[in-house]
């Protein structure tokens, strides 16, 4: 998985002590399905991820990384979860702190197909078909899915 450039600045200066960096999830919906990828990384399914780049906007940061990843256009709609990750510690000893922005989004246009090596292939899924799913990223998931208008937002560890 490609680290962005200016993270690889940031831990020339850092090394591998934790930093703190925002990433969103686009859950990305057409019909009854959600659009699911394989990491290329660890082999996990999940929507579409990414770390929003410095003066990024974070809405803009996910259709980007729709395109980036899946070859998909996508509109996004509503901002569903804020929720902090536990800290992420690499193999490498870098430690990351991220806190995650998710979106519902709608499908536009485009045949999903991993685009840039993040994923090893990308498809629909059924919305009853999420078994695979890690528990936090079917909570992404259903807080896209069941969005009423307001935003989740966590209030504790």
């Amino acid at each position: 998985m490609a680290t962005p450039d200016f993270i690889l600045e940031l831990r020339r200066f850092v090394g591998n002590r934790p930093l703190s960096l925002s990433g969103v999830t686009a859950v990305i919906i057409r019909d009854e399905s959600v659009l699911l990828g394989r990491r290329s990384d660890n082999g996990a399914l999940t929507p579409i991820t990414g770390i929003i780049d410095p003066g990024e906007e974070p809405a803009i940061a996910a259709a980007r990384e729709a395109l980036e990843e899946a070859g998909v256009t996508i509109r996004v709609d509503s901002l569903t979860w804020v929720h902090q990750i536990p800290r992420v510690t690499y193999e490498n000893g870098d430690q990351t702190d991220y806190l995650d922005l998710t979106f519902r989004c709608t499908w536009l246009d485009g045949e999903p197909y991993p685009a840039d090596g993040e994923m090893t292939s990308v498809g629909w899924f059924q919305l009853d078909e999420l078994d695979e799913l890690s528990g936090d990223m079917k909570q992404r998931i259903a807080s896209a899915v069941d969005f009423r208008g307001t935003t989740r937002f966590e209030t504790g560890s």
